[in-house]
């Protein structure tokens, strides 16, 4: 009889998962705000991120030139640095003044200063200074107007060299100019772009993002159809911590497959980003992630009182989300409070191990740590997601209560005053 009660017990379990797993898969379709963080933004915000930054660099960069020498030399400086792919020369200038107006009314992002003693100076053999001034509200401005200027100074210093030394053959002017020879590989990023450095990082935490504000949106959805504002609602099936934990976080998990299949996988393919990575090393990896994900995201949903209030706790989170990681911010320049503070969330290794694995060719066992940590926080969110549920069911069991009791103590007064009347 026991074992029977058992079975019995298990069959209710598993009927009961399946159907809140069904609930809320019909909820995540009809519930337009649900449905809209869940299905319209993953598939559309990677593709704005990845449109905007689809040039990887910047370009031909309006600057203007001050050249006080006027000489050919300092022509020479000027029409070198506007034949390179990164600076476009628009005007040039009498003065500083002149320039910094046009800085202001944003006609150039940068400023060339050729000093008057530029080409007596080269002549005389001492060293001279050319000056460059940017608008450092954008850093790519700064980075292309500085490399062009640097390569054009080494390939004129290269030059003078030549000119100066009296070599009769090319390959002593060779070693004239280059006595020791460089080559400058960039590794993971060989166009050194914006969008193969940042996008990675920001598609991993956009299905970190999604995955809060829809699971807070139907959290808040929950609570206002309660009468009681509890999380969990007054039905049989949702008789058993368990059950809901594991309905719930089974349908969140299925959707998420496939928007993250298309995040990881056919975004970066349609705009060229790095994929040196093993499809299977990343599938492996994702499954700890979006577990991680899921979970997080149910445990933080108790937070949730209403619909909007997902919106003001999660949204403004992202950008420091993406600083935190380690990415777009040096990981050993960020203070260990904050360090530890990441590791709460599980963006923070996967942003790592993703990009890692993507761009970078890494094995599993190479993103071990990465690895071990989403497996640990999945392990610790599902504990304290079941936590929670427990304590929802025990709270709407309670109102239940509480509510009968009044109905009961309600009809036993209508009772005696009708025996008295």
């Amino acid at each position: 009889m026991k074992q029977q009660g058992f079975k019995q017990i298990v069959v209710e379990g598993f009927h009961d998962m399946f159907y809140i797993w069904k609930k809320e898969f019909s909820t995540t379709f009809r519930d337009q705000g649900v449905l809209i963080f869940f299905i319209f933004v993953p598939l559309m915000y990677p593709l704005i991120y990845a449109f905007i930054y689809t040039n990887e660099t910047i370009h031909d960069v309006p600057a203007v030139v001050v050249d006080n020498s006027r000489s050919s030399l300092s022509r020479e400086y000027a029409r070198r640095v506007d034949a390179t792919s990164d600076v476009h020369i628009v005007a040039y200038c009498n003065d500083m003044e002149e320039a910094r107006l046009m800085m202001k009314e944003r006609e150039a992002y940068g400023i060339i200063y050729i000093p008057a003693e530029f080409s007596s100076d080269i002549t005389r053999g001492k060293q001279v200074q050319v000056s460059i001034f940017c608008d450092m509200s954008g850093l790519l401005y700064y980075k292309a107007l500085l490399n062009a200027n640097t390569n054009v100074s080494l390939d004129m210093n290269a030059d003078i060299k030549i000119q100066r030394s009296g070599n009769s053959t090319n390959r002593q002017d060779e070693i004239t100019a280059y006595p020791i020879k460089y080559e400058d590989v960039t590794m993971y990023n060989p166009q050194n772009g914006f969008a193969a450095f940042l996008i990675p990082a920001v598609l991993i935490l956009i299905i970190q993002q999604t995955l809060l504000l829809g699971i807070g949106l139907s959290a808040g959805t929950a609570r206002e159809h309660n009468q009681f504002r509890d999380l969990v609602p007054i039905n049989r099936h949702y008789n058993g911590m368990l059950r809901i934990v594991m309905g719930k976080g089974l349908s969140y998990f299925m959707v998420y497959s496939l928007v993250a299949t298309y995040i990881l996988c056919v975004v970066p393919h349609l705009f060229k980003l790095p994929q040196i990575g093993s499809q299977g090393t990343l599938a492996l990896f994702v499954l700890p992630y979006l577990s991680a994900c899921v979970f997080f995201a149910m445990t933080a949903s108790i937070a949730i009182r209403n619909r909007e209030t997902c919106m003001l706790l999660f949204v403004f989170t992202s950008v420091p989300l993406l600083f935190l990681s380690g990415i777009s911010w040096p990981g050993a320049a960020i203070p260990d409070f904050w360090r530890y503070f990441s590791y709460i969330f599980p963006s923070s290794f996967g942003i790592n191990g993703f990009v890692r694995i993507n761009s970078m060719g890494a094995t599993l066992s190479e993103v071990r740590s990465e690895y071990q940590a989403l497996w640990i926080q999945t392990g610790i969110y599902f504990i304290t997601t079941c936590l929670v549920y427990r304590w929802q069911i025990l709270q709407s069991r309670k109102h239940v209560i509480e509510k009968y009791k009044m109905y009961k103590d309600k009809q036993t007064k209508e009772t005696e005053t009708s025996h008295l009347l």
